[in-house]
């Protein structure tokens, strides 16, 4: 996976701390990710292959309980690293150049909670990446992570500036924009075509901003019964995620 540097016109993001089995190992586990604490249980340090040069802390889970945020499921184990390196949008693009794999656009989505579980769905139906707008996303974090079940490790985020400049580069690839919105009578399945599919979801409530809409080159809706209003916005990309992934074009 191609990562190409931080953001240069940022101060140096905080340092995230993953807790739980799965958040952990999988930061443990990933070789672009630069651990530089471990906080465990001896009982937990004993099922660990533990990084080489790495300060690691044996406590009581009663202590661990203090480094995370109140009633977090640790499970004996506290991991703070670096926030991963930057992938630019140009490069995943690149990498998906003789790929039909989906990516998915997230419009001004901040719940750490929803994001995360975005990551898990796109990884469980093979999404090529997620996009969101820098200043409109949750940074990476515990919470993230925990939400993510891993995910977080092995499904590429980019993070741009202005997600309209982004959907005219996914356009200008080829790929085919399709904004999830109730505001429509075509249904994701009819808006579904040969190409690559890039899927724009929107924010928790507000749905997709109109400058967002207007780049896309159909709008579709997600079929559900007239007894509820509208998903939230993970189960909408999961379910979106599925119909992209079982759609024969």
């Amino acid at each position: 996976m191609a990562r190409k540097g931080h953001r240069p016109s940022k101060a140096s993001p905080q340092r995230p701390r993953f807790w739980g089995r799965h958040a952990a190992f999988a930061a443990l586990d990933n070789p672009e990710r630069v651990i530089r604490k471990i906080w465990c249980t001896r009982e937990m340090g004993s099922q660990l292959v533990l990084p080489e040069g790495v300060p690691v802390v044996f406590a009581e889970a009663a202590d661990l309980a203090r480094l995370v945020p109140s009633d977090a499921p640790h499970q004996g184990i506290v991991v703070e690293a670096d926030p991963l390196e930057d992938i630019w949008l140009a490069d995943l693009i690149e990498q998906g150049r003789d790929d039909d794999r989906p990516i998915l656009l997230l419009d001004q989505v901040t719940d750490p909670h929803n994001v995360g579980a975005i990551l898990r769905s796109a990884a469980a139906f093979d999404c090529l990446g997620v996009v969101t707008q820098d200043r409109h996303a949750p940074p990476e974090s515990g919470t993230v992570a925990r939400s993510a079940s891993g995910a977080l490790e092995s499904v590429p985020w980019v993070r741009v500036v202005n997600l309209s400049r982004a959907l005219v580069e996914l356009g200008d690839a080829g790929y085919w924009r399709v904004g999830l919105t109730g505001h429509t009578e075509t249904t994701l399945a009819q808006a579904l075509g040969p190409k690559r599919v890039a899927l724009v979801v929107g924010a928790e409530g507000e749905g997709m901003r109109q400058n967002t809409a207007a780049h896309c080159d159909i709008l579709a809706k997600l079929p559900i019964s007239d007894r509820i209003e509208s998903l939230n916005v993970s189960n909408a990309a999961a379910i979106a995620l599925y119909a992209v992934a079982t759609h024969e074009g």
